[in-house]
């Protein structure tokens, strides 16, 4: 029989593919050809009148172009992508053909983002964007890619504002210790293209915007900063943002200019009315199909959330309690007092961690009902945060998957009958762009087992905890069996964890 690692492996690539460009992207997009060309979108359809054009920005925009081309063909008479500095060659190397674009395509590929930042060449690829998007008819079509990494990719900001005057605007609001939602009204109201301004400029042509999330929740006026989505936010709530942290009389003159002006924006073309947003690939829709793929392979499978957030230590002991409860599940002791105790301890970390939609106790009615005996397989999927404190070299996930080893070594330890000696454990945290933080690993596998390995070999995995030092860690034991090495896999829909347990 396979083993569980070999398990988690399987699910985790199924859950990849689902969401790599050209496969996502050929099943929702289709063109018709013959004397009235369409182009069938998820099953909606729009006439090609006259010309059709792309535009994308984003981490897995090159991809996603390869494919789009593929499937427009000759329809395609041009367009313009801006992409990470270094995506082509890094592709290149890795012998991703598929996701990199013909010889003599129609489509000019602009690189730049240096570090995910905005800068002078993705400035330059922002403003053929632009006058490419300005000089469409009603009768054009435009494509429109996006994906997670747009934001830094599209930075135009409203003359005569410079991009070195927004960047630092924005700096300062974070050393504020402003939150990501306010950050992000701020650079929209400041930005020609975003909160819909792309989609305004390209009026009247129609817009088809197909997504790619790699934000929880999926909120489509904040994946990339949402340059074809209605920005529900205006001037007003910019210049509250700028009070509340006190930057109103720190600010440059061009950026007053811009607050103080009515919007001189044409009434007609302020109706979305020409713009058709269309989410083709997400955490969800990857978590799905390793749900089927886990239920294939004999598993009782549950998906806790897509929107898993939150400290990683919290996380990490969330994921202790959750498999603590399966093993006394398996034991036939999740009813006893400790049974309660355990279920106690997850609904109050469940509490703290707010995790967006998830029902703890919705979710432990349907984990009694999965029935004794057969393997358990939990899936969940989302972004953690970690706080550094050390200068040690790791990533979210490798810190989760190390944490989880570290907690579950302690609650086996605590008791000599502990139920999760009679389990067999596996966790696996990845994720899906296939690198996890500054390492050529995307994640990392752990179990119980893991710690009283490492202390046989002589490595102390707190210290490397409390150094931030997951990578070094997992590169040094057992040769590194337990990372997850996968290489850029040309998508990102955030992080996926997977438990998978079965009765020894």
């Amino acid at each position: 029989s396979m083993s569980l690692r070999e398990h988690a492996l399987s699910l985790f690539r199924s859950a990849v593919d689902t969401v790599r460009p050209a496969p996502m992207l050929k099943r929702a997009v289709k063109l018709q050809g013959g004397t009235c060309p369409q182009l069938l979108v998820k099953g909606r359809t729009f006439p090609v009148k006259r010309d059709l054009y792309l535009v994308g920005f984003g981490k897995a925009v090159l991809g996603m172009a390869a494919a789009a081309e593929e499937i427009l063909g000759d329809h395609l008479v041009r367009g313009i992508i801006n992409v990470p500095l270094g995506i082509q060659e890094s592709l290149q190397r890795a012998g991703m053909q598929e996701m990199l674009l013909k010889p003599r395509s129609k489509i000019q590929v602009v690189e730049g983002a240096k570090n995910n930042l905005p800068d002078p060449a993705a400035l330059k690829g922002a403003v053929a964007i632009r006058e490419l998007a300005e000089g469409l008819t009603a009768d054009d079509l435009l494509l429109v890619l996006i994906s997670g990494g747009g934001s830094a990719l599209l930075p135009a900001p409203i003359p005569p504002i410079l991009l070195k005057e927004k960047e630092k605007l924005t700096k300062m609001l974070a050393s504020r210790g402003a939150a990501i939602q306010e950050l992000n009204i701020v650079r929209k109201t400041l930005s020609l293209l975003k909160g819909g301004g792309l989609a305004r400029l390209a009026y009247p042509a129609q817009v088809v915007s197909l997504i790619l999330s790699d934000v929880i929740g999926d909120p489509l006026d904040i994946i990339a900063s949402g340059p074809t989505a209605a920005s529900s936010h205006t001037a007003r709530d910019c210049l509250q943002i700028l009070t509340k942290y006190n930057l109103l009389h720190d600010l440059p003159q061009s950026v007053e200019m811009v607050l103080s002006s009515p919007p001189a924006k044409p009434a007609a073309s302020e109706d979305c009315c020409h713009v058709c947003n269309v989410l083709i690939g997400s955490n969800t829709l990857a978590l799905d199909e390793a749900k089927r793929q886990a239920e294939g392979l004999g598993y009782a499978t549950l998906i806790l959330s897509t929107a898993i957030c939150g400290e990683v230590s919290r996380v990490a002991a969330l994921y202790c309690q959750l498999i603590q409860l399966i093993c006394l599940g398996f034991a036939s002791l999740g009813e006893g007092p400790l049974g309660d105790e355990v279920r106690g301890n997850l609904l109050q970390l469940a509490a703290e961690l707010k995790i967006p939609g998830l029902n703890p106790a919705k979710f432990l009615q349907a984990l009694r009902g999965l029935g004794p005996g057969r393997p358990v397989c939990i899936l969940a999927g989302g972004e953690t945060t970690v706080q550094l404190q050390g200068t040690g070299k790791g990533g979210r996930n490798q810190e989760l998957a190390l944490r989880v080893g570290l907690g579950l070594h302690r609650a086996r330890a605590a008791e000599t009958s502990s139920p999760l000696r009679r389990c067999e454990i596996l966790f696996l945290s990845a994720g899906t762009d296939g690198q996890d933080g500054p390492t050529e690993a995307a994640g990392a596998f752990s179990s119980p087992e893991l710690v009283d390995e490492a202390l046989r070999e002589g490595l102390d995995v707190e210290a490397f905890l409390s150094n931030n030092d997951s990578y070094t860690f997992f590169s040094q034991f057992q040769g590194g069996h337990h990372l997850l090495v996968t290489g850029l896999t040309g998508t990102n829909v955030m992080d996926i964890q997977a438990i998978l347990i079965r009765a020894t």
